[in-house]
């Protein structure tokens, strides 16, 4: 099992390096991005990276305009690799300064609006002005051909027409709320119809406003991320792109910048050879110069990609070209390891209930419910997994007679409870056979889903791995979308790097040849 994630060390100079001296002159959203940046860049470890010639200095003028443009990349990646990226309303800490400061200030304005409405006769400065923000806030959701919509919206919310109508002591401000909500139930997306239908509830003029611009907030966001979503197959080209030419002027002013994607592409060219594998697969003629036993491409970087997902994220940097992801991917080698128990406990259990409950609905998301809940928090110092997994193996076996008692088979004797137990508390074993075989085969199927990438048809689960192949192929998913894009932005330097590495194997494999 890989180490807790929580002592990661610092992070890798080559990147962290962009990134001092120069918070104060990023917004919030920027220092929001540069977080997640650290965070997901732990390790830094001199001793490993190879020696090269020292880098020029850099000016702190370019250091900031460099830190920039790697903020706004971070960003520009963040939306295009989740595809779950969402937009959300900044939410202050409960008890702090900022959300007591601005609470205070809300409930001065709000109460300032309740006093003018309560004049007699009513003042109505505080409410025009609100009407005023609820229009253009309502013409902002508007597309170019909604012209009807946005006359009406024009016509009736005419606010030098509503200031005469006060000023007369003619205005009706309930009829003009009536009108703002029907337009925003016609203009809002369906998630939001419960929130309109809240709206007509509230009869107080005050806490309706207050309501009102809560409800705008929540559609400005659903806009807002409708059009991320639009975005994101144009934005991935550019992103790339813009990333590509981001990490050049970096490697520029730190020429020794791909030592880590070196050694990450050596070891996995050093692995395939290990293994004796000659791969010149029918889909990859991209390899180095030919020759049966020449190391392909696209082989030698699919076995680095799967090895980003058994890595030591404590005592190893992160190859450069990856650091913006190292969470990423050491999140998916946390879900992995976690389904890895789950999917080993599942096959045992199976295996020894026999065919009886294998067709039973709904019986392996029971078992594999009580696994995960019992599994909660299993990559902290303080889990003992093997006290878990005795905890699991009485569920499981409590779970088993119930289920085989309700189909009417029989029940398992106490020996056969006590062996399922063992077989279960056996898990935690790092030698354990049955989650190694559960393992290879996990791995197995990452390594087809990454050569099938490229194809419409995706390869089958291996055999055992059914009850967990949900999860499996949500994981596989997020694994594609991040190695497909690196490739994307990172091709070119990975074919310099593997060309040198490839040619050497390839002189290596043809000098023993001749020996022979």
């Amino acid at each position: 099992m890989s180490q807790n994630p929580d002592k990661l060390n610092s992070s890798e100079e080559k990147l962290s390096a962009l990134e001092e001296d120069e918070e104060e002159s990023l917004d919030n959203s920027d220092q929001s991005v540069r977080k997640r940046i650290r965070q997901s860049a732990p390790g830094s470890h001199r001793g490993d990276t190879p020696k090269s010639s020292p880098s020029r200095p850099v000016s702190i003028e370019e250091l900031m305009e460099t830190a920039k443009g790697v903020t706004n990349m971070a960003l520009a990646h963040e939306i295009v690799v989740n595809g779950d990226f969402q937009i959300k309303p900044a939410e202050l800490p409960e008890h702090s300064l900022e959300k007591k400061v601005r609470d205070i200030v809300h409930k001065a304005f709000w109460d300032c609006l309740d006093a003018q409405l309560k004049e007699d006769p009513p003042t109505y400065d505080h409410a025009i002005k609100l009407l005023g923000e609820i229009k253009e806030s309502l013409l902002s959701f508007l597309l170019p051909g909604h012209t009807r919509l946005r006359s009406q919206i024009t016509e009736v919310l005419d606010l030098d027409l509503i200031k005469q109508e006060a000023e007369n002591g003619a205005l009706d401000i309930s009829k003009l709320v009536k009108f703002v909500i029907g337009m925003m139930g016609t203009l809002c997306a369906p998630a939001r119809d419960e929130d309109i239908k809240k709206l007509k509830d509230i009869n107080d003029i005050v806490p309706l406003f207050r309501a009102i611009f809560s409800v705008l907030d929540l559609m400005k966001m659903d806009m807002a991320n409708f059009a991320v979503s639009s975005i994101r197959p144009k934005l991935m080209q550019q992103s790339a792109e813009y990333e590509r030419k981001k990490f050049q002027e970096f490697l520029e002013k730190q020429p020794n910048s791909l030592d880590l994607v070196t050694k990450w592409l050596q070891e996995a060219a050093d692995d395939l050879a290990k293994l004796g594998h000659e791969m010149l697969p029918p889909h990859c003629n991209d390899g180095a110069t030919g020759g049966a036993s020449a190391l392909c491409f696209t082989a030698v970087q699919n076995q680095a990609y799967l090895k980003l997902l058994k890595w030591d994220h404590v005592n190893r940097p992160f190859p450069e070209t990856l650091l913006m992801d190292q969470t990423r991917f050491l999140e998916m080698q946390l879900e992995l390891e976690q389904l890895l128990v789950v999917g080993t406990v599942l096959l045992v259990t199976f295996s020894a209930a026999g065919p009886a409950l294998i067709d039973v609905p709904g019986f392996a998301d029971r078992i594999k419910t009580i696994v995960k809940v019992l599994l909660t928090g299993m990559h902290l110092p303080s889990f003992n997994l093997k006290e878990s997994l005795a905890t699991v193996g009485e569920k499981v076996c409590a779970e088993v007679n119930s289920c085989l008692s309700q189909h009417g088979f029989t029940p398992f004797s106490a020996e056969r409870e006590a062996v399922l137990k063992g077989q279960i508390q056996a898990v935690a074993s790092p030698d354990n056979s049955i989650s190694k075989l559960v393992d290879s085969r996990i791995q197995k199927f990452l390594e087809n889903y990454l050569a099938s990438s490229h194809q419409k048809s995706l390869p089958a689960i291996p055999g055992g791995l059914g009850p967990i192949q949900r999860e499996l192929e949500e994981i596989a998913a997020k694994y594609i979308r991040l190695v497909n894009y690196n490739r994307m932005v990172f091709s070119p330097y990975y074919d310099a790097v593997l060309g040198k590495i490839l040619t050497k194997e390839e002189s290596q494999i043809v000098g023993k040849s001749e020996e022979s």
